[in-house]
């Protein structure tokens, strides 16, 4: 099992607006799961900040998680008109964002 907890943002929000519900989803996790973030927290300390493409690639997430029986937090925005911004995936999803690019990257630059 991976010792690492993962957030999830939305690569179609501007830079900012995902720094900031990575944080949001975090939270919701620690408070939502205070044991198992807390773990965590004593264990590794190890956060791995992702991307899904948009809010339909997030649902999926979360739905799979769900599913799965995976603990996850997922953050709606009142700013965003209530859509879903983030999801937080307890360290036993790994297998759920293992294809998921990191959250916050420059594009390479074309050679």
């Amino acid at each position: 099992m991976s010792d690492k907890l993962f957030i999830v943002t939305r690569a179609d929000l501007p830079p900012g607006a995902r720094a900031a519900q990575l944080a949001h989803a975090a939270l919701a996790f620690a408070f939502e799961h205070p044991e198992i973030a807390g773990a965590w927290h004593r264990g590794s300390n190890n956060i791995v900040l992702l991307e899904a493409t948009d809010e339909r690639a997030l649902i999926e997430l979360w739905k799979r998680a769900w599913d799965a029986g995976i603990p996850y937090s997922a953050f709606t925005e009142p700013d965003f008109g209530d859509a879903m911004t983030a999801v937080a995936i307890g360290p036993s999803g790994h297998r759920l964002v293992s294809s998921l690019p990191l959250a916050l990257r420059e594009p390479k630059k074309a050679a």
